[in-house]
């Protein structure tokens, strides 16, 4: 459709403690997606599967709630499509299918971690690609991160991770990282529901080509799935990581960032993968090494550090305010 301009709304000043439970919601929201969806695949689908049945019924939720209740939101130029595509295909559909392989192959923990380098990737672009000159904060906290990283895959004895699912991680981390410059650039051209909205729909299509939803197995969906000690059939996981771990959690996030700075947000938003940590050792069983769980504190840091030293339009969750993962 093609109309005039729908600029976002700007965020009133209210109470930062709201704001602060909407964030932490959001990031518990999000975190859930990688424990719920391993045992979906452990039970027989496929990472390409798991993002087909996620992305396709949080895009339709998302389409169906906002054509409800704003529709004025998904009015969009003709010459705005071509970066709504980009936003959709690379940072929902590819995001979300190299997150799914990487975590059908890695911990939990470890999988979110690799995708949560991406605000150091938006710092290294920002400097050496757009020539931007970065605080010596966001370097101290650069390095920190990769110190952390190299914890993490304990680099020293022959990075014993399984290598696709590294690459995968580290795909997924380069996909987030275009999610948040894409949405740097969308931010002040659409309203974020309606951005997020139409990203989510794109980045269904997109997977959709991959595995279209008609090829999903219905012996595996209705099949038990081993959760912790519950057995819960796999498409009562795939409806909860939809509506939960993602509709929910976009909307928790957009809501927060009408209370807090994004800056703010965006440091809470790294609770995340401590959240996808514990809920894989509480539902999963999975355990990490002491070095690799002090790995995390300094990644998890150092990032912390890029965001906070970080200032302006070069903040990845400065202009989107969607701020995703996993």
């Amino acid at each position: 459709m093609t109309t005039e301009l729908v600029k976002p709304v700007t965020p009133p000043r209210s109470h930062r403690g709201r704001g602060t439970a909407y964030i932490v919601l959001a990031s518990a929201a999000f975190g859930s997606s990688g424990p719920l969806a391993k045992p979906a695949m452990q039970a027989g689908l496929t990472p390409e599967q798991v993002a087909t049945g996620r992305v396709g019924l949080a895009a339709a939720v998302l389409l169906v709630g906002v054509v409800l209740i704003k529709p004025a939101v998904l009015r969009v130029r003709r010459d705005q499509w071509r970066l709504l595509v980009a936003y959709g295909l690379v940072g929902v559909a590819a995001v979300q299918v190299l997150f799914f392989v990487a975590v059908s192959r890695l911990p939990v923990g470890i999988a979110m971690l690799l995708e949560y380098t991406s605000p150091i990737l938006v710092a290294l672009w920002v400097r050496f690609v757009r020539h931007v000159r970065l605080p010596a904060l966001s370097w101290a906290g650069t390095v920190l991160a990769l110190a952390g990283l190299a914890m993490v895959a304990q680099v020293w004895e022959g990075l014993r991770l399984d290598a696709i699912g590294l690459l995968a991680g580290i795909g997924a981390a380069l996909c987030s990282a275009t999610y948040y410059l894409l949405g740097e650039r969308g931010a002040s051209e659409h309203h974020p529901i309606g951005m997020v909205t139409w990203g989510m729909v794109i980045g269904a299509l997109g997977v959709f080509v991959v595995a279209p939803p008609w090829t999903l197995p219905a012996a595996v969906l209705t099949a038990p799935a081993e959760f912790g000690p519950w057995q819960p059939p796999v498409w009562v996981l795939l409806i909860v990581v939809a509506l939960v771990s993602t509709a929910l959690a976009y909307s928790l996030s957009i809501t927060s960032l009408r209370y807090l700075p994004s800056t703010v947000a965006s440091v809470l938003a790294l609770t995340e993968p401590i959240v996808a940590t514990v809920l894989a050792w509480l539902a999963l069983g999975e355990t990490l090494s002491p070095v690799q769980i002090a790995g995390m504190a300094i990644l998890l840091s150092g990032a912390a550090l890029v965001q906070l030293a970080t200032r302006g339009p070069v903040t990845p969750a400065e202009p989107m305010p969607g701020d995703p993962v996993g």
